[in-house]
């Protein structure tokens, strides 16, 4: 197989395609977090994620946001009170996240 044939054949990747969407390491850490609330607050999510720095969570969100999986909503109260929740997309990830426990369950400690 030619390299730009296979470059073609990642970039086509559902699973590569389900990675970009989702983000990065701390993405299926807050999504966790937010299947079992309607919605959550920064520092409800700040406090949840352990060792999540400020940056990473609001870079985080922001992917998530821009990808459609959480919405962000912003309330014109003094200070700003924002808050974030899973859109229809982001509820689909329920049953992996739960795959993801499970197998992490059983093969994590080996």
């Amino acid at each position: 197989m030619e390299e730009s044939e296979n470059q073609e054949n990642l970039a086509n990747c559902s699973i590569e395609k389900s990675l970009d969407i989702v983000g990065g390491k701390w993405s299926f850490l807050v999504i966790r977090e937010m299947m079992f609330h309607e919605k959550k607050r920064f520092g409800e999510l700040r406090q949840a994620v352990c060792g999540i720095s400020a940056k990473s969570l609001t870079d985080t969100l922001r992917h998530l946001e821009n990808n459609g999986v959480i919405t962000r909503t912003a309330y014109p109260t003094v200070p700003m009170t924002v808050e974030y929740a899973l859109t229809e997309k982001g509820h689909a990830l329920h049953a992996i996240i739960h795959e993801m426990k499970k197998w992490g369950n059983e093969w994590a400690s080996k």
